[in-house]
């Protein structure tokens, strides 16, 4: 297995000069097959262009029990919401929720903040309809895997400060909260499983300089939320991290510090699992683990 990792960690493709072709091959390895799923495309308008959605909609269409508004992974270069059909589906399928995927915009072409100011757009466009589909803004989630646990912390950030709405809760699946993932990262994870795990520590740090308008990105808080010195009045919060991803601990910290902070959170590390473990078909351990872990919070059980 070891072994295995190793290969398919190892790559000598250049980020810079190959992302779009890594966007194809993503897109390829997810196909997309529109009528196999119940939902539909829709846009929502920001200040000079539309933002794609793709909704999904739970099997019980009549008993929806919230939205939760989805950010994909990818590195905030690669992905988007037809690789991420799948996932999205099954996530509809088994929490009982509509899903909203949203097909933010993606660095290079459209570097920091394009995203997180996607990712907050629609989440305002759907809060402050509190009527949509007949529910509240109380079941109404934020929800990403990756980058995207990253943006659905960011939004969160922007709703306190800018004071438009207030999520509720908010779960991020093996979240980048950090701005450095070189030999000099404070996390340990970064070291330890930053080769030959899949997700290597050089591919993040691609992914970041493919993000950012300049260095200077890297200190602001909307950028890598840990950086927060306030994470006051933010959601309650559920963090499911993977036990050999390099960013484990971050993920972890920022859940650390959101309790030092007075905040409600459920941080859970999965045994044996490998960053992007909820792209896995469903029947997987840690897939199913996961949403055990996901419907509970949801339904404010305590375990």
């Amino acid at each position: 297995m070891k072994m295995a990792l190793k290969a398919l960690s190892y790559t000598e493709l250049d980020l810079k000069k190959t992302y779009k072709l890594q966007r194809q091959m993503k897109n390829v390895a997810n196909p997309y097959i529109k009528p196999l799923y119940k939902m539909w495309d829709h846009v929502i308008p920001s200040v000079d262009h539309e933002i794609p959605v793709r909704i999904f909609m739970p099997n019980a269409k009549d008993l929806i029990k919230g939205i939760l508004i989805f950010f994909h992974g990818g590195g905030f270069v690669i992905g988007n919401i037809d690789s991420y059909t799948k996932v999205c589906a099954n996530m509809a399928k088994q929490t009982g929720h509509l899903v909203v995927s949203v097909d933010y915009r993606l660095a290079p072409e459209h570097p920091f903040p394009a995203a997180p100011e996607d990712c907050y757009a629609v989440a305002r466009e759907i809060f402050m309809d509190s009527s949509l589909f007949g529910i509240a803004r109380e079941q109404i989630t934020l929800i990403g895997d990756s980058a995207g646990g990253n943006l659905a912390a960011v939004v969160s950030l922007m709703a306190r400060d800018r004071g438009e709405f207030t999520p509720t809760k908010q779960i991020l699946i093996y979240p980048q909260t950090w701005n450095n993932h070189s030999e000099t990262s404070p996390f340990t994870s970064v070291r330890e499983f930053g080769t030959e795990y899949l997700l290597t520590a050089k591919r993040i740090e691609e992914f970041m300089e493919l993000y950012q308008s300049s260095y200077e990105d890297r200190k602001n808080p909307y950028f890598a939320p840990l950086l927060a010195e306030d994470l006051s009045n933010q959601p309650d919060t559920l963090i499911i991290t993977a036990a050999y991803d390099p960013l484990r601990d971050e993920g972890e910290a920022y859940g650390k510090k959101l309790h030092e902070f007075g905040n409600n959170v459920k941080v859970y590390r999965m045994k044996d699992a490998l960053h992007g473990f909820i792209a896995l078909p469903k029947h997987f351990v840690h897939v199913k683990r996961s949403y055990d872990l996901i419907n509970d919070f949801l339904l404010n059980k305590k375990k």
